[in-house]
């Protein structure tokens, strides 16, 4: 199959995640089981666990005397990364190549997080509610960090819940271990909308986990720059990367 042919089969599969089960075999994968943290580590020493601010609940919604923060209900369903946001990140386990990925999140009001894919390339999520697309930058919500401004402000108000759905394509090297060719994500699609297209990496993102580029790293969620919810993390690993 010729590269662009195997572009563009992965970009058409992100639409289908939302409906997919579980499965090692290009059908979406759950990240999250609803229930508790399993399949899931802490970033940093062992200390880590003790600053972490994680928890699984039922439900978010706006503090409504501080709607910078997010009030969680107790119960199974979401990730919640703090009523204040100022723990640690969230890294799975599973390491992934290439993939495309579909979550929802909430995020508070003027709040700040990211999704790192192999832990290094960040997609950035935000309040950017209400800003205007001439001033958009990478930092704002959809953005490649450091990289690419979205293309339009998808954003809705924050406590609402909103939607990614991303094909990636990790980077490629030869034999000897030697970089060919960068980071790429192929889409990213806010709330329906496509917000970026075949933008190339050139390295990892501020904040990213460090140390070389790899074929394959964890998916990190921040969850030291506000608070944030996460739930419906489902993945597809589309190809063996070698």
């Amino acid at each position: 199959m010729s590269r662009c042919c195997g572009w563009a089969l992965l970009v058409g599969l992100v639409f289908s995640l939302t409906q997919a089960t579980a499965d090692e075999n290009g059908v979406a994968k759950d990240l999250f089981n609803g229930k508790d943290l399993g399949g899931w580590k802490f970033r940093g020493d062992e200390n880590a666990a003790v600053k972490s601010k994680w928890s699984v609940v039922d439900g978010v919604s706006l503090d409504p005397k501080a709607p910078g923060r997010l009030l969680g209900k107790s119960g199974p369903g979401v990730l919640l990364s703090g009523d204040d946001g100022r723990g640690v990140d969230l890294l799975t386990e599973m390491e992934h190549g290439d993939c495309e990925l579909h979550l929802e999140f909430n995020i508070a009001k003027d709040s700040n997080s990211g999704i790192y894919f192999q832990g290094q390339y960040e997609v950035q999520v935000l309040d950017s509610f209400g800003k205007a697309d001439k001033d958009l930058k990478s930092g704002d919500c959809g953005g490649i960090y450091n990289t690419s401004s979205p293309k339009t402000n998808a954003s809705t108000a924050p406590g609402e819940w909103q939607t990614f759905d991303v094909v990636f394509r990790a980077p490629r090297f030869d034999k000897d271990g030697n970089k060919m060719e960068n980071a790429k994500f192929l889409k990213v699609v806010h709330n329906g909308v496509t917000v970026q297209e075949n933008v190339e990496v050139m390295g990892p993102t501020t904040s990213a986990l460090g140390g070389p580029e790899r074929p394959t790293g964890p998916l990190m969620l921040q969850g030291d720059h506000g608070p944030v919810a996460y739930r419906n993390l489902k993945i597809v690993k589309t190809m063996e990367v070698k």
